[in-house]
């Protein structure tokens, strides 16, 4: 064992069935029918949970639970999911525990340190059912294309310890113990657990390692996709020994600006040879990875600086072959559904988002 990964040795395999998902509808249910079915513990950890009709089920649901006996934490991230104690106060009082990670606070460095957000989502029920992905809980994220993954299985067991590692450590805003949230490897899956760092960050350096060792093809999915200059050098060596590559983005994401600064790079990918699509019937929110079909990467990061560098994230990397062979459907479907990016038009595009682009770069860590 090195410092930064923990090994565990098994009798029995990490998972016994996985699932995935792609359409907000049907995992939502899926969610909602594995926590009704819960005996002992439903520990959530999620971005956004939603104030809406969306959330009110879960929550609704969740108080169910607290008064039959289960034990019930939420972390909430208090920048995505702003404190309301109205609406989570059902689930206190019939016993459950809901923590806010990082409450927003007025100091000196206000934004420095507010901008270190959990952005994390994570579903575990029983020592038993994970779900892992890209996906809140909101209403008006249900006609995305998302990616969750649920297993089922004794990884469970991980997960839950790192939660609870969060649900402790809720209020600290710098960690100076960089071995806290380990890479854990348990069969064919490895979790790579980030904390906001500029030096170590440890999912864009197992991306750059996955991309270092890929023979025929990368798909990327990510509706941010801003890589900085290691990740981008990879990605252009992979494409000059003959890697093919396939970016995926949606057409436009539900955050204009990152679009209007993407767009300003996309040229150096298209020169480089690689192939950018954009998919176009809705928002595409879901963030993986696949290499020469044998290796996945999903989870709640973006490929952007601000997962990177800022947030904590957390993601799946394994080899499990139902779950490649899955997530490899997914990506053909969501290709069927895209188009091909026009690098004549791009050259067109309109003055003022060329020169947006430019105004933007200082920003580029940000977004």
């Amino acid at each position: 064992m090195n410092d930064i990964s923990v090994f565990y040795s098994m009798n029995s395999k990490a998972v016994s069935e996985v699932d995935l998902y792609d359409d907000p509808v049907v995992f939502s249910q899926a969610m909602l029918d594995d926590i009704g079915s819960a005996r002992e513990f439903i520990f959530l950890e999620m971005y956004k949970f939603g104030h809406d009709s969306q959330g009110l089920r879960f929550r609704d649901l969740l108080v169910r639970k607290c008064a039959e006996g289960v034990k019930v934490k939420l972390l909430l991230d208090s920048w995505g999911t702003p404190p309301n104690p109205a609406f989570f106060g059902p689930i206190t009082s019939h016993g459950g525990e809901v923590r806010y990670f990082k409450k927003i606070k007025f100091f000196l460095d206000f934004f420095t340190k507010n901008h270190r957000r959990n952005h994390r989502k994570l579903l575990i029920i029983d020592n038993r059912i994970t779900y892992i992905g890209s996906a809140n809980i909101t209403a008006y994220s249900l006609s995305w294309r998302e990616l969750m993954l649920r297993l089922e299985g004794p990884i469970a067991g991980v997960f839950r310890k790192s939660f609870l590692e969060s649900f402790r450590l809720y209020r600290k805003y710098i960690f100076n113990k960089f071995a806290y949230k380990r890479a854990i490897h348990f069969g064919e899956f490895e979790i790579v657990q980030d904390l906001p760092s500029i030096y170590r960050q440890r999912i864009k350096k197992r991306y750059e390692r996955l991309i270092r060792k890929a023979r025929k093809e990368i798909i990327i999915e990510s509706p941010y996709f801003l890589p900085g200059y290691k990740l981008r050098r990879q990605l252009m060596l992979a494409a000059r020994r003959g890697v093919t590559i396939k970016i995926i983005l949606p057409l436009h994401s539900d955050v204009r600006l990152v679009d209007l600064l993407r767009d300003k790079y996309l040229g150096f990918y298209y020169d480089n040879k690689m192939e950018i699509y954009y998919y176009r019937p809705n928002n595409l929110h879901a963030k993986c990875m696949l290499i020469d079909n044998e290796t996945f990467a999903l989870g709640s990061a973006n490929f952007d600086y601000r997962s990177f560098r800022y947030l904590h994230e957390i993601a799946l990397v394994g080899t499990h072959q139902k779950v490649v062979a899955m997530l490899k459907e997914h990506l053909e479907e969501t290709l069927r559904f895209s188009v091909e990016f026009n690098h004549h038009n791009w050259l067109k595009r309109p003055l003022l988002e060329k020169v947006f682009g430019w105004l933007l770069i200082p920003f580029r860590h940000l977004f």
